[in-house]
């Protein structure tokens, strides 16, 4: 039986992620992956909202938020209040981050290299794909797709018109 999208797409992140925290663990650091992007976001030493790291790191800011909470029981980052609104929280790097980060951009350098071996090994190479699928669903959601197949599924009793796909 062919495994759906979102099948193949967590059993990805499982592979990739796994991998990822293995490799955090050999190097002697007790880190999530899910960190990274936010650490990224940080790294230049910047202070930056919840809503500013999840745009600059790509990805929701429910996400960015629940990682930040995290991320501040670990100590790896600290907060402060805005100066403009101090009902407003400005998100760094702690000093237990900071001194974290040269070994992380090592661990970082070695996971890029190896994502490009991963690539070259594909016919089409993996980060160009995602990129485009991200591309594509930012111009039509998935919803959307979902509602438009759907609707055509009702009119013709086929998401094809009369071509009923295996």
């Amino acid at each position: 039986m062919k495994q759906g999208l979102g099948t193949q797409l967590r059993h990805l992140i499982e592979l990739l992620d796994g991998a990822v925290a293995a490799s955090y663990a050999e190097a002697g650091i007790d880190y999530r992956p899910r960190y990274t992007p936010v650490m990224r976001a940080l790294a230049e030493g910047t202070p930056r909202t919840v809503g500013q790291i999840a745009a600059a790191a790509g990805i929701t800011q429910p996400a960015a938020t629940q990682t930040v909470a995290l991320m501040l029981k670990e100590d790896l980052v600290a907060t402060t209040a805005a100066p403009a609104d101090a009902r407003q929280k400005l998100v760094h790097l702690s000093e237990r981050g900071r001194a974290l980060l040269p070994r992380l951009q090592q661990c970082w350098a070695a996971t890029s290299a190896a994502a490009a071996s991963l690539d070259a090994d594909l016919p089409y190479p993996l980060s160009t794909t995602l990129a485009q699928a991200i591309a594509a669903l930012e111009q039509q959601s998935f919803g959307a797709r979902i509602r438009a197949a759907r609707h055509r599924l009702s009119q013709t009793g086929s998401l094809h018109g009369d071509k009923e796909i295996s």
